[in-house]
């Protein structure tokens, strides 16, 4: 489609900022990237934690930018256009949406916010949006796709000026229906702000981030934001997991509001249940799942009780966004899901490898109780934890390995600019006083060869942490790494296959 021409005056009338200069040259596209300044482009300088974007007006300026937007005044040697703004970050996300033309108002846009199961869920709406004959698009921790093309994801989610650019090519493009992992410091840096979501999804709540929001309080109210229409726009219904202490309540304070919400348990009475659920390693997953237009009997290719939950949520975004239950039933059947989350690497040694991308002690746990269900041998787990992160997850995940697995082997991670060595010692803390016996091998490589080789016939070797992810990050550095393929190289190097 072709964009109404706006002006910066007109772009200082919508964020209600003081201009300074000239308002008449047309903006193009919005940015606080200085490498993505081009002519037209408007840039939004931003002071953060470690860069502020101040610093590249003179850059910005010489490659075309019509004028800045910030919060500080105009600086008297500046001869351009200057807004100032109270609040650049929201400034940017409005600022994005309007000269995008709104895209998101012309799609079934579905934000999915949560701890664990963001991903899968992501996956599995895409999926159900194609089965039901819609052209889709996704923005998930994996990749970003439209259609057909995909891809690498930069970040979970993306900034605003990424996201609306990205939504008016999904338009463009012909997607009817688009869906988003929406983290919680993305929701709360207002990178979601003046988005209109069709259906919001709430999988769950547990511990993680606490280094970045100090209290689970501070955690849930970020999530919370994504349903109250504190971030411009009330999202049209949500999809709830009440089998989550922080879900019920979201779920009650929404009600209370008279917000409409659809939600799902294994456990409760709910809009959607699953009953007879029976999980296989070779066949995947079945259940009856009950919703209020009828029952379906569903299989599916993942593995584990924690994707029924996925499913479930994967399934009320759908009814919410009108497709029918046929349309659905083909949908999970056909997806299988978001690479490294209970991704198995095939082998024929009689023991199952499967990789995930568990990376907080909850997560963990739920992996480690599917596999104790599917496996009549041992588990042997391999993970570690990623440096300049949450610390306080480090014990936990130790001592939940320790408990739910019958050998554990704690390495390296993306130990960052962390000393792997502490790291690990901080692990280690949560076996202390556990029977299970455990070794430390800092060489993630070394660490999956010593698993594998350890494996007997009905085991279940479980590395954890970095699921689909292709690199490390040593010190400043990334490199190539990736747990399925050091699995397999370690399966055929052993004779395992």
């Amino acid at each position: 489609m072709s964009l109404k021409q706006l002006t910066i005056r007109d772009i200082a009338a919508v964020l209600n900022a003081e201009l300074s200069g000239e308002g008449a040259a047309i903006v193009s596209d919005v940015s606080h990237d200085s490498r993505q300044a081009r002519e037209g482009t408007i840039f939004v300088a931003i002071k953060g934690s470690t860069m502020d974007g101040h610093r590249f007006i003179g850059d910005v300026m010489r490659r075309g930018a019509v004028g800045i937007i910030s919060e500080y005044e105009r600086p008297t040697d500046f001869a351009g256009t200057w807004l100032k703004v109270t609040a650049a970050r929201e400034s940017l996300a409005k600022a994005a949406a309007v000269i995008n033309g709104d895209p998101s108002h012309e799609l079934d846009l579905v934000g999915i916010t949560g701890t664990n199961g963001k991903t899968t869920t992501t996956y599995l709406c895409f999926a159900l949006a194609e089965a039901a004959g819609e052209m889709a698009a996704m923005l998930t921790t994996v990749e970003y796709r439209i259609g057909d093309n995909s891809e690498p994801a930069v970040r979970t989610t993306p900034e605003a000026s990424d996201t609306n650019r990205f939504l008016r090519k999904a338009v463009d493009e012909g997607c009817k229906a688009g869906v988003m992992e929406t983290s919680s410091q993305a929701i709360d840096l207002h990178r979601c702000d003046w988005l209109r979501f069709k259906v919001a999804v709430f999988t769950n709540l547990t511990r993680e981030h606490i280094d970045y929001h100090l209290s689970m309080e501070n955690y849930f109210d970020a999530k919370k934001k994504l349903f109250d229409g504190r971030l411009g726009v009330r999202p049209g219904s949500s999809v709830i997991n009440i089998d989550d202490e922080w879900g019920q309540k979201l779920a009650d304070e929404l009600k209370t509001n008279g917000q409409s919400v659809l939600t799902f348990s294994l456990v409760k009475d709910a809009d959607l249940t699953a009953e007879n659920i029976e999980v296989s390693l070779v066949k995947g997953t079945s259940f009856l799942l009950k919703t209020p237009l009828g029952a379906k009997q569903i299989t599916s290719p993942l593995v584990g009780k924690p994707h029924v939950y996925n499913m479930l949520a994967a399934t009320g975004t759908a009814l919410e966004l009108g497709y029918d239950l046929d349309s659905i039933q083909k949908g999970l059947k056909e997806c299988v899901g978001a690479p490294g989350r209970f991704e198995r690497v095939p082998n024929k040694g009689g023991f199952a490898v499967v990789v995930d991308y568990a990376h907080s002690d909850d997560a963990l746990l739920n992996t480690l109780k599917t596999a104790r269900a599917l496996t009549k041998g041992r588990i042997i787990t391999v993970f570690g934890c990623g440096g300049d992160r949450d610390k306080t997850k480090r014990k936990p995940m130790g001592e939940v390995a320790g408990r739910n697995s019958d050998f554990v082997i704690i390495t390296s991670d993306n130990p960052r600019t962390e000393d792997p060595l502490k790291i690990i010692d901080e692990v280690a803390a949560g076996l202390q006083g556990i029977e299970t016996k455990y070794l430390v091998v800092p060489d993630r490589r070394d660490a999956i060869f010593q698993a594998v080789g350890r494996a007997s016939e009905n085991d279940v070797v479980l590395i954890a942490g970095k699921g689909h992810e292709t690199y490390q990050m040593i010190g400043n550095e990334k490199f190539h790494f990736d747990d399925r393929e050091v699995a397999l190289e370690a399966i055929e190097k052993l004779g395992r296959d």
